[in-house]
This record gives structure tokens, sequence and C-alpha cells, in this order.
């Protein structure tokens, strides 16, 4: 019966694996609610716990330390246990950080993920290679922790990021420390390209951090638009605007502003932050000077947020003027983490306009 399963699993491989990945990123999408939820924590911390066995196991049979047929039987299982809790690691990690992402910004750091996440599929060969399993562990780990920790913290900023860092090496240290007992043998020969390969990943996701290329979880900018008028009242927002042309599905803001001279441009954003989190909130307006091809910050507007807000934390800025041409807006966090942006083009008009009203 074994001899038949694996004949045939062999036989479809290269059918199951994409299918295999397409089914889990879907599921993922759809049932991955939010990174502070405790049970989307639970998932991840069970994977990285997996894997680390799943590791642990592979390198004891190699070195012969487990002669039993059943282990003989179950070792090809192990490989594709660990390449799927990968993959679903992966899957996790592009969903949560894309959904923070500023994708002008961040996306070297989501290609890095998704290259990851597709390149699961052909890793089968490496994963039996201790510096690679340990590798892409360590990677993983690293992934978790950049959000875990500021989630324990109720905060973000640097210092999480620098005990993100100091907390991923220690677990690995630890973990290192338990497989040098166990294989001596394979890790002694893996030990330089180890420590090469750890310490290269190291600077990597510190390069990502500090050039701001990293989403800045567990905050995300869930919308974001460019109003004509807002009112608040009663913790609710009726804006008016121009609605974004059929083939903008995502957004409900035009990208061309008619403006008015004399009137203002408001600019309501909502962000997404966990229970007890409070920070300041940045709208760095920023217009296009065509002489000098360069970007110019014309204003800097804050408000503080408190997370907690199933729906996001809504904060908004006006400004005065204006004129004509290229402006973004920018929305960061107070120490210039940043959350998302919006491209918008004024154009001066005295015609009449027609607007749509919303309360948001």
């Amino acid at each position: 019966m074994y001899q038949k399963i694996r004949k045939f699993f062999t036989r479809y491989e290269r059918y199951f694996s994409p299918l295999m990945l397409l089914f889990g990123f879907v599921f993922d999408n759809l049932t991955l609610r939010r990174v502070d939820f405790w049970a989307e924590n639970l998932v991840i911390i069970i994977y990285l716990g997996l894997a680390l066995i799943s590791i642990i196991l592979i390198n004891i049979h190699a070195s012969g330390r487990l002669r039993h047929r059943f282990f003989a039987k179950t070792t090809i299982w192990l490989s594709l246990l660990l390449q799927f809790v990968f993959g679903g690691l992966w899957s996790a990690f592009f969903i949560f950080y894309f959904r923070g992402a500023s994708l002008a910004l961040s996306w070297p750091f989501l290609l890095m993920l998704l290259a990851l996440l597709i390149g699961n599929e052909t890793f089968r060969e490496r994963y039996s290679r201790l510096v690679f399993q340990l590798s892409i562990f360590f990677t993983a780990l690293f992934s978790y922790s950049i959000f875990a920790i500021p989630l324990l913290f109720k905060k973000i900023g640097p210092d999480m990021f620098v005990l993100s860092g100091l907390a991923s090496l220690a677990i690995f240290a630890a973990a290192a420390i338990l497989a040098f007992r166990l294989i001596p043998e394979r890790f002694r020969k893996s030990r330089l390209p180890l420590v090469f390969s750890i310490t290269s990943i190291y600077l990597i996701f510190n390069f990502f951090y500090f050039f701001n290329l990293i989403p800045p979880l567990p905050l995300s900018l869930n919308e974001i638009g460019i109003y004509h008028s807002l009112r608040s009242a009663g913790g609710k927002y009726t804006v008016s605007y121009e609605p974004a042309p059929w083939y903008r599905f995502w957004a409900d803001t035009s990208p061309i502003f008619h403006w008015r001279p004399g009137a203002p441009v408001y600019c309501l954003s909502t962000i997404f932050a966990p229970a007890d989190f409070s920070l300041g909130i940045k709208h760095r307006w920023s217009h296009y000077d065509e002489n000098v091809k360069v970007w110019t910050v014309k204003d800097e507007l804050s408000f503080p947020l408190t997370g907690g807000r199933a729906g996001g934390y809504r904060g908004y800025s006006l400004k005065y003027g204006v004129e004509p041409g290229r402006w973004r807006i920018d929305v960061l966090t107070d120490t210039d983490r940043a959350l998302g942006r919006i491209n918008f083009q004024i154009v001066e008009t005295e015609d009449k306009l027609e607007f749509k009203s919303e309360i948001k």
C-alpha cells in the first residue's frame, strides 16, 4: 500500500504541487483575518515548531542514527511536511505584509516573500541540506518576530525591530544548540556556511527595515481617499468626492481632482491598529516640481491614533493653498514608517461639479 501511494504521488507530483500552492494561498487569504488574533499567531507558531522538528528528524535519519524501517519510510513524508509548513508560513507572511504594505515602497520585500512562496515548490531537493533548511527557518522566524514583538509590547519603532532581530537570533541559537547535540557530525560540517548564511539574512532584513522597505506590521492602511468636503458628526464622516473610473476598482476616489481656487482638499485615511496601540500618524503632502523634477514637501499634518477599532481608526487632514499639478500624500507613523501613499492630479476648473456623497 505504501509503495502504491508513493508511486502515485511521484508520478503526479508536478500537478499536485502547483495545485496545492494555489489552494493553500486562496485558503489562507480567506481564513487569515487579523495579524493580532491569537488563532492566527498560534498557527504560525505551530508551523515554526513543526518545521524545526522536521529539520531535526530528517537530519538525524540522514546521519544514520535512526535506522528503523519506520523512519526510512517516513523520511519522504517529513520532507513533504517541511515543504508544506514553509509554504503555509510564506503564504501567511505574504498576505499579512501585503495587506500592510505601501507597494510603491515595500515591493522589494514583498517580492522576496513572493519568491519564497513560489520557489517553495522547487525547493524539494534543497530541503535535504541542513544549511538551507536552517536558513529558511531563520528567515521565517525573523519574518514572524518583526510583528510578533510589537504585538507583545504594544508599540512599534526601531527599538522593536532591533528587539525582534535579537529575539530571532536567540531562538535560532537555542535551536542550533539542540541540533548540535542531536546531529553533531552534520552540524560541524555546516557550521561556517550556516554562520555566513544567517549573518547575511540578518543584514538583509536590517537593510530592508532601515531603508523603509518592510511594512510596519501590525499596522495597516485599510483605506485612503481625496475629498472635496468632509464633515464629522457622532464618530462618522460625511464626505463628497469624484468617484474613481470603473477600471480603478480598488479605489473610491478619482486620481483627478477638479479644484476651484481657494477651496480646501481633504485626505481621509483608515488605519488598522491592534488594541492598546497608541501612536502618532502623519499625512505628508508633497507636490511635484516640474521645473527641477523633484517632489517637494509642502505640509506635514499629524493626529493621534488609538488602536482597537475593528474597522480601523479614521483620521484626516486638509490643506488650503494648493496648486495645480501632481500631488501625493504619504501616510506615516511618527517614526516615519510608511503605511501607504495616494497619488493624484489637481486640475483647476470653474465648471460646476457633481460629487458623490457617502457616510464613512
